[in-house]
């Protein structure tokens, strides 16, 4: 009997196209940068060459009087944004915004804190007056180094954060069987293909167009409408193609409120785009992290405490919190547990959400000290997560809505070839290289927020769907089009989802694995209506599928619509909702040299129904080739001395190319949910990625004995490991 067959798995299709895909392939996709208007200027930043202090002098003649140049604007000369006039207070920012203010004063942050904005009419000619600007600073001392301010680390505000604790969390220390180690997770810069960009045109002067790299439209559009007290309908943010985000277009960043006013001040539109360096240290970056996992078993297997320490980097002017120790508190049975959360301000921008935001670094100590645990006790590491799964939620005593974790593990080690590996590391060889099994799970929150969606019958027998959220790649357009089609029960190519503007009716920012339940749970609510409203129309002598053009014009109508605001049920209150991989890695790694070959992947996804099969699919293998990354290349290096990336750039910050990926195998065990929307589906994007760090590192071990706690896994740690 096929694997699929024992697990009673629904059968499995390919689902449609990307609708967007021709679009994007033949470039007619346009992205934020690509919009160019007439009469256009462009805007270049001018970052500070120090990391801490204040602007003594800043001499912006010979940038006046470069060619080309028609504002150069300074903390001198700015205008005063009448939102942040009325606020004083910049721990209260506009709304998706964040406290730092670009030209308000003469402060210097952190290394790179834009202190000019040239504008020019040609990109060219404003990075060559951005050149012309000279500044003098009062330095002042500063630290960079997270690893030297940990023992200042502070509880965030909020209750929140505050330490959790069941049963008697030192219990660990009384087992017979006990792991207590670091692990240490550096930078990891987004690096998205698309830079960040910004177009703002106003076109009366209390109404302003906005062509952006953002994640979400109805957040842009409340952020500057706070910022310049404008009603939120005139400003329209438009984000049609996202190429990439990983989280850092999640909050509307200072140079994006920046281009805004440069475009009112000079009365043309602006377009901004953010160099690659500057990438680095103006919108955002997983933080570095410090944890310590202190975990006790009994000589069979069962967990009897767990404590999980987390210490994580932020900026002097800014909280940044993320779930890093979360996941502790419910993946596994045991019945002491403690967390503690801790974050120590650093002079460097603030850290923003990446893909997997706190859980993907969690997941690496937790999902690390498992592993070393099930080698202490002699357990093949499956075996110990079965023996200590968690039937029901121990943090809240909850049911879950649905889990098939344990599926997963067995989809997963079935594909990989889980028999082969050896139990003891540093024992099977091939060709010269050793090699080794490791493997990682995941979770994250399943839930449903709130979307409204307009549905629309046209005449021509075209059902149009809108609503505002954005796509940022993940397919989004693709798997809303097969809602409709499903709910409606017509074929794909009769509808048309459309997206990405403010306009539109309202949607949350996509991130947090919620859009393809919110949005979706809502397109399909609003075609059920619609259905409905048809039925109403013809009368009770109606059929299930009736000829909607026939009826429209039978009735004289052109269109017939409806508006649906939909969210989650109040039954979810009873259920804990989670969606889980398990990620399965084999690894070669050169005795000689260290350098570590990716050989197989195996993903295994447990969230839900699968709407949209092949962009399920691109989810899973894009989460993957994030974690690899993240496990054996990625790191922001800053030299301590002058609080400066060495590193801001493709060469120096390395991220996976087609030479370090392997065939991944995702597999999905598509058991419907329907307690967390009506499709049965759950999140994808983020599990996609956390534990495959983990993952990797604990094949690594199996390969080579060696076991390395502090990404990344470079050939020279696992040399000298």
């Amino acid at each position: 009997m096929k694997q699929q067959e024992l697990l009673n798995i629904p059968p499995f299709t390919e689902g449609i196209d990307r609708v967007d895909g021709k679009l994007k392939v033949t470039g007619a996709a346009k992205y934020a940068a690509e919009h160019n208007l007439p009469n256009m200027a462009w805007a270049v930043l001018v970052p500070s060459t120090i990391t801490k202090g204040t602007i003594k002098t800043i001499d912006t003649k010979a940038a006046e009087r470069a060619p080309g140049v028609l504002k150069v604007i300074t903390y001198q000369n700015a205008p005063k944004l009448p939102g942040y006039d009325s606020g004083k207070d910049p721990s209260k920012p506009p709304t998706g915004g964040g406290p730092l203010r670009l030209f308000i004063d003469n402060t210097v942050k952190f290394n790179g804190h834009p202190i000019a904005m040239i504008i020019a009419d040609s990109f060219e000619r404003a990075t060559y007056a951005a050149a012309q600007v000279k500044a003098t600073y009062a330095e002042e001392p500063f630290q960079t180094d997270t690893s030297k301010k940990l023992d200042q680390a502070q509880m965030p505000k909020g209750p929140r954060f505050e330490d959790y604790k069941r049963g008697n969390p030192d219990d660990w220390k009384n087992a017979p069987v006990k792991v207590e180690e670091e692990y240490i997770i550096p930078i990891n810069v987004h690096n998205p293909m698309e830079l960040s960009a910004i177009v703002a045109h106003w076109t009366a002067d209390d109404k302003v167009t906005v062509y952006d790299k953002t994640q979400g439209v109805k957040s842009t559009q409340n952020a500057i409408a706070q910022a310049f007290k404008l009603p939120p309908d005139n400003v329209q943010v438009i984000a049609k193609f996202v190429g990439g985000a990983f989280g850092n277009a999640l909050r509307t960043w200072p140079h994006e409120t920046a281009a805004v006013m440069a475009a009112q001040l000079i009365k043309r539109p602006v377009k901004l785009v953010l160099t690659r360096e500057l990438q680095f240290n103006s919108v955002g970056y997983r933080p570095y992290t410090w944890q310590k996992i202190s975990v006790g078993a009994t000589a069979d297997g069962k967990l009897t405490g767990l404590i999980h320490e987390a210490k994580g980097q932020t900026s002097t002017f800014e909280e940044f919190t993320e779930g890093t120790v979360n996941m502790s508190r419910f993946m596994y049975a045991c019945p002491s547990v403690g967390t503690i959360y801790k974050i120590a301000p650093v002079d460097v921008n603030t850290p923003t959400w990446m893909r997997g935001p706190g859980e993907a670094t969690g997941a690496f100590a937790l999902e690390s000290a498992i592993d070393e645990l099930a080698y202490k006790l002699n357990l093949d590491p499956i075996e110990l997560r079965v023996r200590n799964h968690a039937d029901t939620d121990p943090e809240t005593g909850k049911p879950f809505s649905t889990k098939y974790l344990k599926e997963a593990y067995e989809l997963g080690a079935d594909k990989i070839g889980w028999k082969n590996r050896p139990a003891k590391p540093g024992t099977l060889t091939e060709d010269g290289w050793l090699v080794g099994y490791g493997m990682g799970s995941g979770v994250f929150g399943a839930g449903r927020g709130r979307a409204t969606v307009k549905a629309t019958m046209l005449a021509d027998g075209m059902l149009l769907v809108q609503t505002a959220v954005t796509d940022i790649g993940v397919g989004t357009g693709t798997a809303m089009t097969q809602v409709a089609a499903d709910a409606f029960g017509i074929p794909s190519s009769r509808i048309k989802f459309e997206w990405g503007d403010s306009s539109l009716p309202p949607s949350p920012t996509q991130g947090g694995s919620m859009i393809t339940s919110t949005v979706g749970g809502a397109v399909h609510d609003a075609c059920t209506a619609l259905k409905e409203k048809f039925q109403q129309l013809i009368g009770n002598g109606g059929t299930d599928k009736p000829d909607y053009i026939q009826v429209l014009k039978d009735k004289g109508l052109q269109q017939l619509d409806v508006t649906i605001t939909s969210s989650g049920s109040s039954e979810m209150r009873n259920f804990s909702s989670y969606s889980y991989s398990v990620h399965f890695v084999q690894v070669k790694v050169h005795p000689k040299t260290g350098v570590i070959r990716v050989n197989k992947v195996v993903s295994v996804a447990d969230s839900g129904h699968i709407v949209s099969p092949k962009t399920a699919r691109s989810q899973v293998v894009g989460g993957a080739i994030g974690g690899i990354g993240q496990a054996l290349m990625e790191e922001g290096v800053i030299d301590h001395r002058y609080g400066r990336y060495v590193n801001a750039d493709l060469a120096g910050y390395h991220v996976p190319v087609h030479a370090d990926i392997p065939q991944i195998d995702a597999l999905f065990v598509n058991k419907p949910d329907y307690k967390v929307n009506p499709m049965g589906a759950k999140g994808m994007g983020e599990i996609a990625l956390i534990g495959m760090s983990a993952a990797v590192a604990n094949a690594v071990y199996n390969a080579t004995g060696k076991r390395i706690r502090q990404l990344p896994i470079t050939p020279d740690k696992v040399m000298m490991g």
